[in-house]
């Protein structure tokens, strides 16, 4: 007899954090795309904020000419080289930090993963502002945290609420906040005011306060302040960056987190040993974009202030859409006139077509914490150039008669 026979086999299970973390809202539809394109129809990704402008020719210069017998691991706070660009970097905008109080991370994303770490236990509360970065659910999971959303409204610019409205949020449990300054996904810059309004909250609660600043350049109308600008909360901050958006890097996963807090620094840094290194390459074909931003930033974000624009205007061609006009980052915040845009997003890659054309959106609903919330609102990232971003809100339009037609 088997085991597999025996009355008293069972099969082990997987942890509660397995069975519930977070799908990603932005790939989830992105095997029935690859599929629909095998049928010969023209995909327009909407979904995923991967820039189809290409990476520096300095990185493929660097790649070509590199000379190393063995790919040795990188010291678990990053090498020397690339941390000595990360000051280089922040100087550019009037942050200073030194080598000593940054570590560098595989993407933004280990960076948060880290902070949040550093500083909850297993069942603290962290604020977050949403719509948020639908991987900040995943993160927390991960750090067994849980985020308490404060809602924000698409009516009002996705301005935050008062001070007083913010604090009814806050228990013993709270540890910090947790936001990203311009927004992904609606794209809003906080004002210098919110800001302090902000640190404000933190000093008098006594909270960390973790900023996502990974879209710093992406600034249209304004230019965002940096949290590390605010000399009053300098000891309870935490900033994470990264390169992948504005250097066009994605693949090359090198981030930051800088922190002037010694606790936060040790902590982060036990982290990293854990995890051994980021990837020594990657770091170093790095360097050069550090040490020269703006030579490689900007004409990225001017392409994208054009594609920008190119959406809201065409946004004004749909009837019955709500949308705000995004300052920094390349998403939007878009409210359908559908009960659930999940199942338009569906039946829109899975059955729409147009001239062999259709669209992939990202369901908005995973960049909440609040269950309902973002029901009918998609996010859209405007990776494509502007005469494909004209065309995919036509198709949108074109879709949203037929459906509402099919589920009136």
């Amino acid at each position: 007899m088997t085991v597999e026979q025996t009355k008293e086999y069972t099969k082990p299970s997987i942890s509660t954090r397995g069975r519930e973390v977070q799908g990603s809202p932005i790939r989830k539809l992105a095997s029935v795309a690859e599929a629909r394109k095998k049928t010969g129809i023209t995909v327009y990704h909407l979904n995923i904020g991967q820039p189809d402008l290409p990476s520096p020719e300095v990185i493929e210069t660097f790649l070509h000419q590199i000379n190393r017998r063995t790919i040795e691991y990188a010291p678990s706070n990053g090498m020397s080289e690339i941390l000595a660009a990360w000051k280089m970097y922040f100087a550019h905008h009037d942050i200073f930090f030194d080598e000593n109080e940054m570590i560098v991370t595989t993407g933004g994303s280990e960076g948060l993963l880290f902070a949040l770490n550093a500083v909850c236990d297993s069942g603290d509360e962290v604020l977050v502002f949403e719509p948020f970065y639908t991987n900040y659910n995943g993160f927390a999971s991960l750090a067994n945290v849980k985020l308490t959303p404060i809602e924000l409204h698409i009516d009002n610019k996705f301005a935050l609420p008062t001070k007083e409205e913010i604090e009814k949020h806050i228990t013993p449990r709270t540890k910090g906040m947790l936001f990203c300054n311009p927004s992904n996904p609606t794209g809003r810059i906080f004002t210098p005011e919110e800001l302090h309004r902000l640190a404000t909250i933190a000093i008098e609660h006594n909270l960390f306060m973790i900023s996502d600043e990974v879209y710093r350049e992406f600034s249209y109308d304004r230019q965002p302040e940096s949290i590390a600008h605010l000399a009053e909360v300098k000891d309870r901050t935490i900033l994470v960056d990264s390169c992948s958006k504005r250097f066009n890097v994605c693949g090359a996963r090198v981030g930051v987190l800088a922190t002037k807090n010694q606790e936060v620094y040790d902590a982060v840094l036990k982290f990293s040993m854990a995890r051994l290194s980021v990837a020594t390459i990657e770091q170093l074909a790095m360097v050069p974009l550090l040490q020269e931003p703006e030579r490689y930033t900007k004409p990225i974000v001017e392409e994208f202030h054009r594609r920008r624009d190119a959406v809201y205007e065409s946004l004004g061609t749909l009837n019955g859409v709500t949308y705000y006009k995004p300052e920094g980052a390349f998403y939007i915040v878009v409210g359908l006139p559908v009960e659930d845009a999940e199942h338009f997003s569906r039946w829109m890659i899975e059955e729409f077509e147009d001239n062999n054309e259709t669209v992939l959106l990202a369901p908005a609903a995973g960049f909440y914490a609040t269950p309902g919330k973002g029901k009918n609102e998609v996010r859209i990232a405007f990776m494509l150039t502007a005469p494909n971003l004209i065309r995919s809100i036509s198709l949108i339009g074109i879709a949203l008669e037929q459906y509402r037609k099919l589920y009136p």
